[in-house]
């Protein structure tokens, strides 16, 4: 007999969260199937996982909020859609096409992203453009230890990020009002920084499809939507490279769309917000509270020009 260790499982070999749930439920009701060998591991637990001393000692916000309450377009323009309508988005097989400007371009599967670093537990603060905010522990490695291996060349001065996209699978994206698949994208050097993470889970778990399984970008000194969801295509570039929202309104959308409670949106301040799950307001802070860490990327430009 093989007996296989939680650290040995292919992300491809996990059992869905919610299909195991729903088997747990159909056994319940007497019926004879039998579980996948890894229905145990349902849910999905990471292992390995360390925790980062980059993290924010602040009280996380509740995982029912954090995988509740959520923006994804392609399932819904309202908070509560996603949650419902992702619940049976395939995530497997999954692969990452990366391009463009590189020494060593390739296609890699969940299974192999998985393996390109260490996972790290990072607790990190989030402002949404709309004026709420979450602390959430995600689960991820660097976009660098990525970005490293593929050997960027003298043209690649930014990373563009483009999304999973399939209107059989998200039919609701007919509604969405922006243009798709949604795409995103950083400097560089802001794409290097230790604090950009590649995430594949959260509250020690594998994402759920409505916080973009299986893989998603986190940059927390930015907007929420600068932190793209189930991305398929990494691609480097010389020029500035188009987003979804600049593209849908580029009045409101800037490019580097960082924190900054200083610079009004249009149609509301963005100097106060509300954590999820709290009554009261607070007090925004610039670049989210990582100023200390990520001002520097921005010495000599004026952040109110560049919004």
């Amino acid at each position: 007999m093989i007996i296989r260790k939680p650290s040995d499982l292919l992300y491809s070999a996990v059992t869905p969260k919610h299909v195991y749930l729903s088997r747990r439920r159909f056994l319940a009701a007497g019926s004879a199937i039998v579980a996948s060998p890894f229905a145990a591991l349902a849910g999905t637990k990471l292992s390995g996982v360390s925790k980062s001393s980059l993290s924010t000692t602040e009280k996380t916000t509740p995982y029912q909020a954090v995988t509740n309450y959520n923006n994804y377009y392609e399932f819904g323009t309202s908070k509560d859609q996603p949650a419902q309508l992702a619940r049976n988005f395939r995530t497997s097989p999954w692969t990452v096409t990366i391009e463009g400007a590189v020494a060593k371009p390739k296609v890699i599967d969940l299974d192999a992203v998985m393996k390109l670093a260490p996972l790290e537990e990072r607790i990190y603060r989030h402002r949404c453009v709309e004026g709420w905010s979450i602390v959430v522990p995600w689960i991820g490695f660097p976009l660098n230890a990525l970005l490293k291996q593929i050997e960027p060349t003298s043209k690649a001065k930014y990373v563009a990020f483009e999304t999973y996209f399939d209107l059989k699978q998200m039919p609701e994206a007919h509604y969405a009002g922006i243009p798709l698949p949604y795409v995103e994208g950083l400097r560089l050097d802001e794409a290097m920084h230790p604090l950009t993470l590649l995430s594949v889970g959260l509250y020690g778990e594998t994402l759920p499809p409505q916080n973009g399984a299986p893989l998603r970008l986190v940059v927390p000194w930015k907007y929420g939507f600068k932190s793209i969801k189930s991305i398929v295509k990494i691609r480097l570039v010389e020029k500035q490279p188009p987003t979804t929202w600049n593209l849908a309104n580029a009045q409101e959308y800037g490019f580097y769309s960082n924190v900054n409670p200083e610079v009004d949106h249009p149609r509301w301040s963005q100097a106060t917000e509300r954590r999820l799950g709290e009554l009261l307001k607070r007090k925004t802070l610039k670049f989210n509270g990582y100023g200390d860490q990520v001002a520097g990327l921005y010495t000599g430009m004026d952040l109110r020009k560049n919004f």
